[in-house]
């Protein structure tokens, strides 16, 4: 990694991507190899997220969505949700004015149904505080799948039709994708998994239709800036054609 160009001799031939989202995996296996608790894994986890944030302007950054509880993470064992849930309450209050005073906003995607009143408050004072920041955007999945993404994008649609605000015509792509979450943002560009497993595990399966996917072996707290440098520069290296083909010679000079 040591070898990476410089961002700005980077960019001259690549394109970085505006917006990242990653898997956040391994921080319980980073502990175990550690010799440390579960607990004391995902707040290495979340020090790895609080470098990350402050890095990403570097490189041109303009949104970054984590995934850190998914709708099927309810099924771990209780005291680890316990402590995910008082992890997540922790840092909204910690974190949030920190972002705030960096000018971050912050987002909160998934559903908030089996949250407590106090992590809902919290999520919404987060929300609003940081609603007009500009330098980028953070957004948070938590209690978050991509087929309930779809499927409650699907229900607003339902309710829409039954109500004669739309037509059946109506109901294209297009549509679908202003219902589901993070709407009001570009598609993510990259994804990144961290810990070693190669799949998307029901993540933003509507947006990342065309999103490219990288995979490393490195466990989540372990992920610094040279980590995630090497994935930038490896998606600045790749030819995206959404489903276009290169013009062929002949084409290209007419």
């Amino acid at each position: 990694m040591s070898s990476l160009p410089s961002v700005d001799e980077f960019k001259i031939e690549h394109t970085l991507p505006r917006h990242v989202a990653i898997v956040m995996d391994g921080n319980s296996r980073w502990a175990s190899a550690q010799g440390k608790s579960v607990k004391a894994g995902h707040r290495a986890g979340v020090d790895a997220v609080r470098d990350l944030v402050d890095c990403c302007p570097t490189y041109g950054v303009e949104v970054l969505t984590l995934f850190a509880f998914s709708t099927e993470n309810w099924q771990r064992p209780a005291y680890e949700v316990k402590t995910l849930m008082a992890l997540l309450s922790w840092v909204l209050k910690v974190e949030t004015p920190r972002l705030h005073e960096n000018n971050v906003r912050l987002k909160i995607i998934g559903s908030r149904e089996k949250f407590s009143k106090k992590v809902i408050s919290r999520i919404e004072y987060a929300e609003q505080l940081t609603a007009d920041n500009t330098l980028m955007t953070v957004v948070v999945a938590v209690d978050y799948g991509g087929r309930w993404d779809i499927a409650n994008a699907t229900k607003k649609i339902a309710v829409e039709l039954a109500e004669n605000r739309i037509s059946e015509q109506q109901i294209t792509a297009e549509l679908l994708d202003q219902y589901v979450c993070l709407s009001d943002l570009p598609a993510p560009d990259l994804l990144i998994r961290t810990a070693g497993d190669r799949r998307i595990s029901n993540f933003m399966l509507w947006q990342f239709a065309y999103t490219e996917l990288y995979f490393t072996d490195l466990y989540w707290p372990d992920f610094d800036e040279q980590a995630f440098k090497a994935a930038l520069f490896d998606f600045g290296t790749r030819h995206r054609r959404f489903g276009k083909r290169d013009a062929a010679p002949s084409e290209s000079n007419e």
